[in-house]
């Protein structure tokens, strides 16, 4: 049938995949290749969504990274205390979302997060405490930050102009990678990344939305939510009372909003993970333990933990 189909073409082309070339020279995976240049100079260094990356490289069964490829990326890792959280530093919010919507990370640990007494779950968790309490702050003082309006991740913003707005010069960008707190910020809310990080912290998350109905309706689009706002922009440059809204709904926003619903409601995406051969296999070489990694597998492993 076409599940079957779907799931063997998804292993072939898993297969085929030569980790090792990919790292290059080095220990960390690089972030691309071109024909006539070569490696890009950059790597998937600094956390980032590329822990779902190294799992599925060191698990694959015929050309698998080499075996300090996952210690060599988190030895890039950046550890701050920001707002009274320790964190594993990682600007914006999507950062913290996009590999936990495959993997379920809480209760697991690897030597990093051993080493921190923490885990990626909770980390999220932290990161998304981290960023409302930024727009809270908020220290350059942009429109509409606070309690309810927060989350900054990467997105589209309204363009790139300066403009003088109640006494103070501004600079906006377009598509960025905004981060809290260490920026780039220009006042642009990603109002997706409350949903996609919904079951980190529901109790900050959903009231956000509410807020986001109640105060910017024209923001939501049915059931979708544009790539980004400006509320700074409130009523000028002919933008309406939310100011500038993105008119696209990427796939990719839309996406992490609709399964990190499904992990929130009933752990769908969660639980099947967990029984792939694949994952928990990957996830017992980069060194994590504990958790439901104790626990037996619904699908039986040749390469236990």
């Amino acid at each position: 049938d076409e599940e079957t189909e779907i799931r063997d073409l998804a292993e072939v082309l898993y297969r085929r995949v030569d980790w090792r070339w990919a790292q290059g020279s080095n220990s960390t995976l690089r972030q691309g290749w071109r024909p006539k240049s070569g490696f890009l100079r950059y790597g998937w260094e600094g956390y980032n969504e590329a822990t779902m990356l190294y799992v599925l490289a060191m698990a694959a069964p015929d050309k698998p990274a080499s075996d300090d490829s996952y210690a060599g990326w988190t030895a890039t890792y950046q550890w701050e205390n920001i707002y009274g959280y320790e964190v594993l530093y990682g600007g914006p919010l999507f950062m913290h979302q996009f590999s936990h919507a495959w993997i379920d990370f809480d209760g697991i640990r690897d030597a990093f997060m051993r080493e921190k007494n923490s885990d990626y779950f909770e980390n999220s968790r932290r990161v998304t405490y981290l960023h409302r309490d930024y727009a809270r702050h908020n220290p350059s003082g942009y429109g509409g930050y606070g309690e309810g309006l927060w989350g900054l991740s990467a997105g589209d913003g309204p363009g790139n102009f300066r403009a003088q707005i109640e006494r103070r010069p501004r600079k906006f960008s377009g598509y960025a990678a905004r981060g809290a707190p260490f920026g780039p910020d220009d006042g642009t809310i990603a109002p997706w990344s409350y949903l996609a990080s919904l079951p980190f912290a529901p109790e900050i998350c959903l009231p956000a939305l509410r807020h986001l109905r109640e105060r910017h309706p024209e923001v939501i689009d049915g059931f979708r939510m544009p790539s980004g706002f400006n509320p700074t922009l409130a009523n000028r440059r002919k933008f309406g009372p939310s100011g500038w809204i993105s008119d696209a709904h990427y796939g990719l926003d839309e996406g992490i909003v609709v399964l990190m619903i499904e992990n929130h409601r009933t752990r769908l995406i969660w639980d099947l993970m967990r029984s792939s051969p694949h994952i928990r296999h990957g996830l017992c070489k980069a060194g994590f333990s504990g958790g439901w990694l104790s626990q037996p597998a619904s699908t039986p492993r040749k390469d236990p933990c």
